[in-house]
């Protein structure tokens, strides 16, 4: 009876995949290796995109550096290493599956489809859909676009809404796919499209960043809801729940204030109210 046991043990152990890294939970995992993996995109300034020395940085990048600093508290061990891993508008979610990277820190808008490939954190901002052109021939929405070609990232909720868009107000704009929005940008420079819709806070930060921020133009009106969150291993309570609690300490405390005025204060003058109802609800009590 015993070996029958040991036997059935064996067998659920074999097909269970236990000895899989991409099984093992994070913290585990960072605990032996003595690293977190953040996985970054290059390209979406503010919320993550590279400085002039080539150092990931951005509002989330900021934050993830806060969960990096928890997880250095829980496993008692400061000396754990951070490795930046850049992902694709297209790659991101494989690299959480296929275990590349530990969490994913940018512009990444939370949807229940994507649920089902990854978890993710609290909510960490809201923006919309927007249109980038050049002001000598500026687009203000979309019955602008008639006839027109806008270019859009791949792999991103702007792309979908795009479509959605264009096939409600029966439009003959024409999609350009491009794979970052710093690509799109090149486009509308070159006149190749008329337009680059992306994320608005996006948008403002690739405009804000350039060395000739006035030539452009962003659309004041959002033609989509976005909300931004921090994408993790499916079905990892424990480290989901790690990031979590920064979070709420940061809404809790007036530390997300902080991090907002860093990467965005510059760029918006008045502190949006939905955003600050986000940060109020946040504040989950410890």
């Amino acid at each position: 009876m015993k070996y029958t046991i040991a036997l059935m043990a064996l067998i659920s152990m074999l097909f269970s995949g236990t000895g899989s890294a991409a099984d093992t939970p994070t913290l585990e995992q960072i605990k032996k290796s003595e690293t977190i993996r953040i996985g970054y995109r290059e390209t979406e300034p503010p919320m993550s995109f590279l400085n002039k020395d080539n150092q990931p940085i951005g509002y989330s990048i900021e934050l993830c550096l806060h969960i990096v600093n928890e997880v250095k508290k829980v496993l008692k061990n400061p000396n754990i290493a951070t490795r930046y891993v850049p992902v694709t508008a297209t790659n991101r979610f494989e690299a959480l599956r296929d275990n590349s990277i530990d969490i994913l820190c940018g512009a990444t808008t939370k949807t229940l489809s994507r649920s089902e490939l990854v978890d993710f954190t609290q909510l960490t901002f809201i923006t919309g859909a927007a249109l980038l052109s050049l002001q000598s021939s500026k687009v203000d929405g979309i019955p602008d676009l008639t006839g027109k070609k806008v270019a859009v990232v791949k792999g991103t909720t702007t792309m979908e809404v795009m479509k959605k868009t264009l096939k409600k107000e029966i439009s003959d704009a024409v999609i350009v796919p491009v794979d970052s929005a710093a690509a799109g940008l090149d486009l509308v420079i070159k006149g190749e499209v008329a337009a680059l819709s992306a994320d608005q806070i996006v948008l403002i930060g690739l405009v804000v960043t350039h060395k000739d921020p006035k030539q452009f133009a962003v659309s004041d009106k959002v033609f989509s809801f976005e909300p931004f969150a921090l994408a993790v291993r499916r079905n990892d309570a424990d480290f989901r729940l790690l990031a979590n609690r920064v979070l709420s300490h940061l809404s809790r405390s007036g530390g997300i204030k902080k991090v907002y005025d860093q990467w965005f204060g510059k760029y918006i003058t008045e502190f949006p109210a939905l955003l600050e109802a986000l940060y109020i609800l946040n504040a989950t009590p410890r």
